[in-house]
């Protein structure tokens, strides 16, 4: 929030255009994953490389749900921001995955087990965290009526982007996920 009003202070104090996008959970390649952010990679080069993982608050059950987006998706829209400015100066927009790009952590497990050919084991943890949510999916709508944008590149592509990834970088990122 912070950000958002230093750009709009700036913006207008030098006159000069500028572009809010708040993006939801963005995923694909090249993302070093850990527990608190990159949950996609995370998931996915565990799952890959045969490690534990856990299903933290609300009971343990995995249930918890987020959208996720393409990073090539993100980077098309922010070219298109780039080279078109003056249609989004002066607005805030959410771009995500939004409800067709969502997926629990146990729809998560179970995609992971399909892409890498074996399950592994998923522990429960029932304590929750204090800034935990239980469900988030972005509402892109407003930016849909604005540019008719919306997510080109489903979950299965997420996710098998992922995993390409990780199979052609194996030895340099087994140490990382291990």
């Amino acid at each position: 929030l912070a950000a958002e009003l230093f750009i709009q202070e700036y913006s207008s104090f030098y006159n000069v255009q500028s572009a809010i996008t708040r993006f939801g959970v963005i995923a694909g390649p090249g993302q070093m994953g850990k527990t608190d952010q990159g949950v996609a990679a995370l998931w996915l080069a565990k799952h890959y490389f045969k490690s534990k993982l856990q299903y933290i608050g609300y009971g343990g059950t995995g249930k918890q749900v987020r959208d996720i987006l393409h990073v090539q998706d993100a980077i098309e829209l922010i070219e298109y921001q780039i080279h078109n400015i003056s249609q989004f100066d002066g607005h805030i927009f959410n771009a995500g995955g939004g409800r067709s790009n969502s997926i629990s952590l146990m729809e998560m497990s179970s995609l992971c087990e399909n892409i890498c050919g074996h399950k592994i084991e998923i522990e429960s943890v029932t304590e929750q965290r204090l800034a935990d949510l239980r469900i988030y999916i972005s509402d892109y709508s407003k930016l849909n009526q604005s540019i008719n944008w919306a997510p080109k590149y489903s979950l299965d592509k997420v996710f098998t982007d992922i995993f390409d990834w990780i199979n052609q970088n194996e030895k340099t990122l087994k140490p990382l996920f291990i």
